[in-house]
């Protein structure tokens, strides 16, 4: 494939596409400032319609931010010297840093970071679909709803008016997985980031809220 093939499809999904995701770029961080680039990235990505790395990139930001709001909740978000970051970071860190997905969203409810509806979503919708439906390709959790058997019509070039009825399971056969994968993606690629979008703010709200509680 040329250059200019590449050229003409940027420009074109940047014209199409960047004043919608553009507000993601302006974002003001209050405690979980190192996620700028990983949203710029996603951004970048749904701008350009690169909707299977949006969504696996946004299973990687879910999963960061639930430890990483565990970590703050645990050391608080006032700064601290940095000399003493060594010790107060490590603790938590060893507690948290490689706690599975069910865990943390289990824990961040314990500790008031997330509420109910959003411990439903985030493991009943979240975790089986979106995450074990793309970072670990489980394609069944994505294609469940899809019936076991869709009629197809097989034909030849060579005889156009013969065509002749098969029937299939699109949730087994490899190409027809993906064609429904890559309908989902552009389906969901977007909705599915803008709720951790958003979900970033409300936890950075709680854990401000919880700070200033405990202060007290």
């Amino acid at each position: 494939m040329e250059k200019v093939v590449f050229e003409k499809n940027f420009d074109e999904c940047l014209n199409r596409n960047f004043e919608t995701y553009s507000k993601y770029f302006d974002f003001e961080y209050k405690v979980f400032h190192e996620f700028r680039p990983t949203v710029f990235q996603i951004a970048k990505c749904l701008i350009l319609e690169m909707n299977y790395t949006a969504i696996t990139l946004t299973n990687h930001l879910l999963e960061r931010l639930l430890k990483l709001a565990l970590i703050s909740k645990a050391v608080g978000v006032s700064p601290i010297p940095t000399e003493n970051w060594n010790s107060v970071f490590e603790p938590p860190v060893k507690k948290y840093g490689s706690m599975l997905l069910g865990n943390t969203i289990e824990q961040c409810k314990k500790e008031n970071l997330i509420d109910d509806k959003e411990k439903s979503v985030l493991f009943d919708v979240v975790r089986e679909l979106m995450r074990n439906g793309f970072s670990h390709a489980d394609a069944e959790k994505i294609l469940s709803d899809l019936p076991d058997e869709v009629q197809l019509f097989e034909g030849s070039f060579s005889n156009p008016n013969n065509l002749k009825p098969v029937s299939l399971n699109p949730k087994l056969i490899p190409p027809l997985q993906s064609i429904h994968m890559e309908s989902f993606a552009k389906a969901n690629a977007t909705n599915y980031f803008d709720y951790i979008f958003r979900l970033i703010g409300k936890i950075e709200d709680r854990l401000i809220s919880l700070e200033t509680i405990r202060k007290i």
